[in-house]
């Protein structure tokens, strides 16, 4: 069996970028990915906050270039996904789909993916109004009407971002008290063009081709009530998959990744980037950064071995 340098598991901006970096570093690279590359790139219709493209890009664009500049590098590809990781520094070995490799060194950036609210017609409305980043598709909704679904730091960030470029915002929460730091709360209170509606819940999506409006629930007293909105932003965490990494794995309390500056975790030899680690933004910029730092690290420590 071929031993490898370096295995990057995930081909999103950390992942590709790792690779890059590592095999520009003359590493043997072998990249597992699970269906195409781009990771949640392919998730937004346009990015209008990666520096280079002023006048915005496609997500799927920046994913289809980030990948052509792994044309003329020595990188070897492997589809499926990442099951499990076993082994010690030095002499990993790593099964992806019904293949098993070899390795030095392991470089998780698989990323995490947005919960979502489970409901009907959530995914068929996905870039067509739907949107899990206000960030990124904000601004898109000038002058509209959106709602902003969650209890926590993310939604209250969100909610404030928009209240400055949208018409009017909703801000949607199951539970009476939010999550939140309280002054991005106050903050909030202090906008005009911001309305809380606690302790309810949205029962459904309204909208063929585009969203149009939403069936509200009070947790309490089950009564509805239509809210139409011409944007849904949903805040109500990530979902990192860690399950097919060793069980010794630090991780935080929501489940992601804890590592050092340098991308190291507690267990030598392995290094995380990207959105699969404890971090505070979690944006395509950043996560390349991640991959760029992980593979300057695993580069250190393959010189090392």
């Amino acid at each position: 069996m071929k031993t490898y340098d370096a295995i990057v598991a995930g081909c999103g901006p950390a992942g590709i970028t790792a690779a890059m970096y590592l095999a520009r570093s003359a590493c043997s690279v072998l990249m597992c990915e699970q269906l195409t590359h781009g990771g949640q790139i392919l998730m937004t219709d346009t990015l209008e906050n990666y520096p280079g493209y002023p006048q915005g890009i496609k997500g799927y664009e920046l994913a289809d270039l980030f990948i052509a500049h792994l044309d003329d590098l020595s990188i070897e590809r492997a589809t499926g996904i990442v099951d499990s990781i076993t082994g010690t520094a030095g002499q990993f070995v790593v099964q992806c789909g019904d293949q098993t490799y070899a390795c030095k060194t392991v470089l998780v950036c698989t990323g995490a993916s947005h919960r979502t609210l489970g409901l009907d017609r959530e995914n068929a409305l996905l870039g067509h109004g739907v949107s899990y980043c206000a960030l990124c598709d904000g601004n898109f909704f000038r002058g509209q009407m959106v709602a902003v679904v969650g209890g926590g730091n993310s939604a209250l960030e969100g909610a404030l971002y928009l209240s400055k470029i949208v018409g009017q915002v909703y801000l949607i929460h199951r539970r009476e008290y939010f999550r939140g730091t309280k002054i991005f709360f106050d903050r909030l209170n202090e906008s005009r063009n911001v309305t809380v509606l606690a302790d309810t819940v949205v029962t459904k999506l309204h909208g063929d081709s585009n969203l149009s409006g939403l069936t509200l629930r009070n947790v309490h007293s089950g009564e509805e009530q239509h809210l139409p909105v011409d944007g849904l932003f949903i805040y109500v965490g990530f979902e990192p998959k860690t399950d097919f990494l060793p069980a010794d794995l630090a991780l935080d309390s929501q489940g992601f990744i804890l590592t050092d500056t340098e991308m190291r975790i507690n267990i030598p030899g392995i290094f995380a980037a990207g959105d699969i680690r404890s971090k505070f933004c979690r944006q395509v910029i950043t996560a390349a950064g991640d991959g760029a730092t992980a593979a300057q690290a695993a580069f250190l420590f393959l010189e090392q071995l």
